[in-house]
């Protein structure tokens, strides 16, 4: 797997920022340019995508990765959710409606596997056990401090 050294290397990085330009774009013209709450919570909740990626990337280490992964795959949820309210108030066409869905559908689908990935490469935390040693801790696959940040696929 190919070494990522920048965030703006990752496609879904770079996928995250097509949206948040089509956000932009739509908020230009039309009812929605308007509606200013309407507006401005699109285009935040569209920068918390890319933003989450690129700020997880350059923490210390992939426990943290996950959780800025995660918290941008709930932000592009956020973008679906207001595609879809746009469209019905009449903000959003229907051709743009299924652009952008498709590419935020595409971007969670993306962040969903990059995260399983980050978590099946990192060893599970450890606990003493009655014996003295160490046992795997059941249920979490969260702690990865140790798994070199350069091995990270888009």
């Amino acid at each position: 797997m190919p070494k990522v050294l920048r965030f703006e290397e990752l496609e879904v990085w770079q996928a995250a920022k097509v949206v948040v330009l089509d956000a932009y774009r739509l908020g230009r013209t039309g009812a929605l340019a308007r509606d200013y709450g309407f507006k401005d919570q699109l285009q935040r909740a569209a920068v918390s995508v890319m933003s989450n990626i690129a700020e997880g990337f350059e923490r210390g280490g992939n426990r943290e990765f996950i959780q800025f992964l995660y918290i941008a795959k709930g932000s592009a949820a956020e973008v679906r959710s207001l595609v879809h309210i746009g469209t019905e108030l009449g903000y959003i066409g229907e051709a743009d409606r299924v652009r952008v869905i498709e590419e935020l559908s595409s971007i969670g689908r993306q962040l969903g596997g990059f995260i399983k990935y980050l978590e099946a490469t990192a060893p599970l935390p450890r606990r003493a056990n009655s014996r003295g040693g160490c046992a795997p801790v059941q249920g979490s696959r969260r702690k990865i401090e140790d798994t070199d940040r350069t091995d990270r696929a888009s």
